[in-house]
């Protein structure tokens, strides 16, 4: 299986996050890519390519352009403010305030286009980003020209980023936009499954009301667990895309038998889908040592994580998402692109 990814995805280095009331040591780090990609070479898995450009045009098919102008502008309008370091947004446009005119000032854009306080921006950000979707795009590249299967070694991840608005360490989604260039390149219908401890709530919003592609995600109950605001059972789409979007939210704690409970079903929803490609956002965090996560899944899940996907006999792009197990996250990585390969 080819890996795509790029250095410049390492230049995002976020040193501290705001979590449980108090800045804390970053969790969504660079040495979370450089374990994947040691451990794809240890074990032989196959090559690893630099990843193509694709230009803003494939971004703007999901991102809202004023949002893309943001996260390019950001690191001049934050310096030219007088600021330095990572930046933190710390006011909201909730209900009853306005999200027009868009504001002018830095935090007033840095909370007009956020959802949450706990990602950094940082001066390398919008760079790592875009080399992430880069290498998302160009693993969905491999599979529509003939490779049964490529992983994106994509970091920082992209799940909870929306059309409009970052977070979830996630700014550009990297899933939605690798599932898009496929509907644009010739794939009629196309599943992605977000296997992530977390709900892909941006992934969710991009694709909501539309038939074309079906989500699906596997997460922790929201009414429990982070994003909290999106990810129960009763979301099944809207307007021509109703009964599209499939959320099996679980009880923190599942293990194995529970967690591939919900796979099968998944598995089920795809096949009766007809779907032609299949993207994976493949989060690690489900593993039972995840620093952030209360799922119970143990190293050779993901062995067997991977043999089931592969029973669709679906083109699979595999896109990496979350998983902050620095030490075990190589090997849940490779176990699963391995069971797959090896199916």
């Amino acid at each position: 299986m080819k890996t795509v990814f790029s250095p410049v995805q390492l230049a995002h280095d976020p040193k501290q996050e705001i979590s449980d009331g108090m800045l804390k040591p970053a969790v969504e780090i660079p040495s979370r890519a450089t374990m994947v990609r040691d451990r794809i070479i240890a074990e032989g898995l196959g090559s690893i390519l630099e990843p193509e450009e694709f230009g803003r045009a494939a971004l703007e098919r999901v991102h809202d352009a004023g949002y893309l102008d943001f996260l390019e502008s950001f690191w001049g309008r934050w310096t030219d403010a007088g600021r330095s370091g990572e930046a933190f947004p710390f006011v909201w446009p909730v209900r009853g305030l306005s999200t027009e005119p868009v504001p002018e000032h830095i935090d007033g854009l840095l909370g007009r286009y956020s959802f949450d306080a706990g990602t950094p921006l940082g001066e390398n950000t919008f760079a790592a980003a875009r080399a992430s979707a880069n290498s998302a795009l160009t693993a969905a590249r491999l599979v529509a020209g003939g490779e049964r299967s490529a992983f994106a070694l994509s970091r920082p991840p992209g799940h909870h980023a929306a059309a409009d608005y970052y977070g979830g360490y996630c700014f550009l989604n990297n899933a939605a936009i690798a599932a898009q260039w496929m509907r644009d390149n010739g794939a009629a219908r196309v599943a992605v499954l977000d296997v992530d401890y977390h709900h892909g709530n941006g992934t969710q919003s991009i694709f909501y009301d539309r038939s074309d592609v079906l989500f699906l995600s596997i997460h922790a109950d929201p009414r429990e667990e982070y994003p909290y605001f999106l990810g129960h059972a009763q979301e099944t789409g809207e307007g021509d895309g109703e009964g599209f979007n499939v959320n099996l939210p679980l009880a923190p704690g599942a293990d194995w038998a529970i967690w591939s409970a919900a796979l099968e079903e998944s598995l089920g929803r795809i096949s009766a889908f007809g779907a032609d490609t299949l993207i994976v956002s493949l989060g690690l965090d489900t593993y039972e040592k995840d620093p952030i996560s209360r799922f119970r899944l143990v190293s050779e899940d993901f062995l067997r994580m991977g043999e089931r996907l592969a029973g669709l006999r679906l083109p699979t792009t595999f896109i990496m998402e979350g998983g902050y197990a620095v030490e075990a996250i190589g090997v849940n990585c490779v176990n699963t692109l391995a069971g797959f390969e090896g199916a």
